[in-house]
């Protein structure tokens, strides 16, 4: 592997057990990993020493991984940033981008992919288009996604714009995006 262009990593993601052996593994590689398990603990050590890059989960308990990207954007911004979550969206990914992050990633993600993403300057013109439309129900997650990120991940004002009833939103939310193939 290739030298890496930093050595300080700020992981960001709720899951402990997730973190630790993503932890233990990018130390291994050489690099100085801090933890945190929400933003605000996140936000606490990025400023205590900014970060050369970091690693950040999308869904956080209290604020989402988004909300993290610009503030660290404008306290270091030659910082590195990959979002990874298991709840992929188009809205979120181009929020991501749109904010400052490097790369997106769907968990679950190897070490491999996440440091490759990290080295990235640009992106990919040989990405092959997807063959087949989004189905219907995945459409619905990315609206959802989309509009939720609208209102800074507010449920309540999310059912609201969707005219939905705010426990219907909730167990959509609560399930896993449907895929490309379904």
């Amino acid at each position: 592997m290739k030298k890496l262009p930093f050595k300080d990593l700020l992981l960001v993601d709720d899951d402990e057990a997730l973190r630790l052996v993503l932890a233990r593994a990018l130390s291994r590689r050489g690099l100085t990993v801090r933890q945190a398990a929400d933003v605000e603990a996140a936000w606490q050590l990025a400023e205590a020493q900014p970060p050369e890059a970091a690693v950040l989960d999308l869904r956080l308990p209290g604020e989402s991984g988004l909300t993290l990207i610009e503030r660290l954007k404008a306290l270091r911004p030659d910082m590195r940033i990959v979002l990874m979550t298991g709840y992929a969206s188009i809205a979120t990914a181009v929020e991501a981008i749109k904010l400052g992050a490097t790369h997106y990633l769907v968990k679950p993600a190897e070490v491999d992919a996440i440091l490759a993403a990290l080295q990235r300057d640009q992106g990919d013109a040989g990405v092959e288009p997807a063959e087949a439309p989004l189905p219907v129900k995945r459409l619905e997650w990315e609206h959802i996604q989309r509009v939720l990120a609208e209102h800074d991940g507010n449920i309540s004002a999310t059912a609201r714009a969707l005219k939905m009833h705010r426990r219907t939103l909730q167990r959509k939310l609560g399930k896993k995006p449907v895929g490309a193939d379904d």
